[in-house]
């Protein structure tokens, strides 16, 4: 089965912030395996083929956090 590979640059400033995005990640399915990082302000996440790039971002956005950018598979993708 094939599989996705989105990135997210996102605005995280603390723990707390990271953590949040983690948690809706780990609840999503479909996420394979995900890696949050509050010191390079990204959220790298590897997704099966039937997960869609705007549901990802939407859920990442639902935490409150701003997405500064997004690509998906290597193409740079719209965060709107």
């Amino acid at each position: 089965m094939a599989e996705h590979h989105y990135k997210f640059n996102v605005a995280m400033s603390c723990g707390g912030c990271s953590g949040a995005v983690e948690r809706v990640l780990k609840k999503l399915d479909g996420v394979e395996k995900f890696d949050v990082s509050l010191e390079t302000q990204t959220a790298d996440v590897t997704a099966a083929e039937s997960l869609d790039y705007e549901t990802v971002l939407n859920t990442i956005k639902k935490t409150g956090k701003t997405v500064k950018s997004g690509e998906a598979d290597g193409e740079p993708k719209s965060i709107e």
